[in-house]
């Protein structure tokens, strides 16, 4: 098709003779896939709102493209669009979006953060919802802080200055941002500073593929940092769970007083998803953990920033400004002991990283639970999965049981794994693990956290970038079950 041809024929600006080639290709399109022209009208209608000037140009070109495919395009294609509808009660909307609007409603006042496919329309929604909710009618003062800093160290410094201060903040990033920032990571989990960390993975290592989608940021964001360090991953299937997550995550990390991150990915975070509607309770209080309060301190309750008095491992703290002269302290990343004070002796080392452990374990309790889905028959082969390929999951589990391959499914939601996890896969010969890296790192994390037997655990990776497919799952797994029916 003459794209050049025909734009230069019709427009005289050059910009306008090479933006229109998109434009005139969708017309054909349309004609080819059996489209009404009508209906792409009327989404360039809601996109051009405002902007009515565009429109007729668009249109034209629209047009344009619909006039050639007539006339000079009679061959087939193979696929055609029908009219359907199928929406039922579900929602049309993207993870980023829906992330974005999940942290307005738990409550993040501040944004801090710096731009990088294909994390920065996260932020972008978050103001755009922000400057819709989150401004006073009467005054017209905003109430919240949106950052657009110079680099990513800059960004989540800012997070958590503004966590130490009792904000809610968050940053939105991938994989090179989370590189950058992992020196910061290191501080908050030591200093135990809460802060959510929205990672919308990409294709790896460096710059790698920024416009594609992949699960390879596991174990850089598991073990972020220098050190012994762990941290809260939450791994959201869908829009839906994005909102959810994203919430969650707030409230985890005030819980916990550490980082948390949300392990979307480019498939979930850009893609348009058809999913179930967002859920809030008006009634609910966000979950601010310990935070001792004025009265508390007037009273004379013991205070020791890294001391563990519950048995959960989570100390106590206090706000800057909560008492005019007690609950006061000294945050820094180096060691301490239990009321703050600097220590290198080695009692008080080992006391706050025991009991950091002890707080990753009770963190297992609060996170999002897997989600299991048992096989129709009684079957010793399992699958984990988690993430954007929850979908393709689903229907590979429909098309090997259609084949006669049985298998328990569950979906991972977060890391730390609960007993649950250990609970599946014991009770299985083998399982299957599902992910969309080269090296099997949540495979790894498995083996590394749970101990589990790793010749139990079978790898399925996909990692060209394209969204992982049923028939991938199906062949791969069935090559294993029945490797003698895949040579023949």
């Amino acid at each position: 098709m003459p794209l050049t041809e025909i734009c230069n024929a019709v427009y005289q600006d050059p910009r306008q003779r090479q933006l229109f080639k998109n434009i005139v290709y969708v017309g054909a399109l349309a004609i080819l896939l059996g489209i009404e022209p009508e209906v792409v009208e009327k989404l360039f209608g809601e996109q051009y709102k405002g902007k009515e000037k565009l429109l007729a140009s668009n249109v034209q070109a629209l047009h344009l493209g619909c006039d050639f495919a007539r006339e000079n395009l009679r061959e087939p294609v193979g696929l055609q669009v029908r009219r359907a509808d199928r929406v039922g009660e579900r929602i049309f909307v993207d993870g980023n979006s829906a992330a974005a609007l999940g942290c307005v409603y738990g409550g993040a006042t501040v944004a801090a953060w710096y731009p990088i496919t294909p994390s920065s329309s996260v932020a972008e929604a978050f103001q755009k919802y922000c400057t819709k909710f989150r401004v006073d009618a009467s005054t017209g003062q905003h109430r919240f802080a949106i950052v657009q800093a110079e680099d990513e160290l800059a960004s989540i410094g800012m997070v958590v200055g503004a966590g130490w201060n009792g904000a809610r903040a968050f940053t939105a990033t991938s994989g090179p941002g989370i590189s950058l920032m992992a020196e910061f990571i290191g501080l908050a989990y030591f200093a135990e500073i809460p802060v959510t960390l929205i990672n919308v993975q990409r294709g790896g290592p460096s710059t790698g593929m920024p416009t594609r989608t992949q699960q390879a940021d596991i174990l850089a964001c598991a073990y972020a940092s220098h050190g012994d360090t762990k941290h809260v991953l939450l791994f959201p299937e869908d829009p839906h769970e994005c909102f959810a997550h994203a919430a969650a995550a707030l409230d985890l990390a005030d819980r916990l007083q550490t980082p948390v991150f949300l392990m979307t990915d480019l498939d979930i975070g850009m893609n348009q998803r058809l999913c179930e509607p967002f859920a809030w309770d008006d009634s609910a209080a966000y979950d601010r953990g310990k935070v001792m309060s004025a009265e508390e301190l007037e009273a004379g309750r013991d205070f020791g920033r890294y001391k563990d008095v519950d048995g959960d491992g989570i100390p106590w703290r206090t706000l800057p400004g909560t008492h005019p002269s007690k609950g006061s302290y000294f945050t820094r990343g180096t060691t301490r002991d239990a009321y703050a004070r600097y220590s290198e002796r080695g009692p008080d080392y080992i006391y706050n990283m025991e009991r950091l452990l002890k707080k990753f374990a009770t963190a297992a309790t609060l996170v999002p639970q897997p989600v299991l889905r048992p096989a129709a028959e009684e079957t010793s082969l399992g699958v984990l999965y988690f993430g954007s390929t929850s979908p393709s999951m689903h229907e590979a589990l429909d098309a090997l049981e259609a084949r006669g391959t049985h298998l328990d499914a569950m979906r991972l939601r977060a890391f730390p794994f609960p007993h649950s996890v250990v609970e599946f896969i014991a009770r299985h010969d083998k399982v299957f693990v599902v992910e969309q890296n080269r090296d099997a790192q949540m495979r790894s994390l498995l083996v590394n956290e749970l101990d589990a037997d790793p010749a139990k655990l079978i790898r399925v990776l996909h990692f060209d970038g394209t969204p992982i497919t049923a028939r991938f799952i199906v062949q791969a797994i069935d090559a294993h079950v029945h490797p003698t029916k895949e040579a023949a």
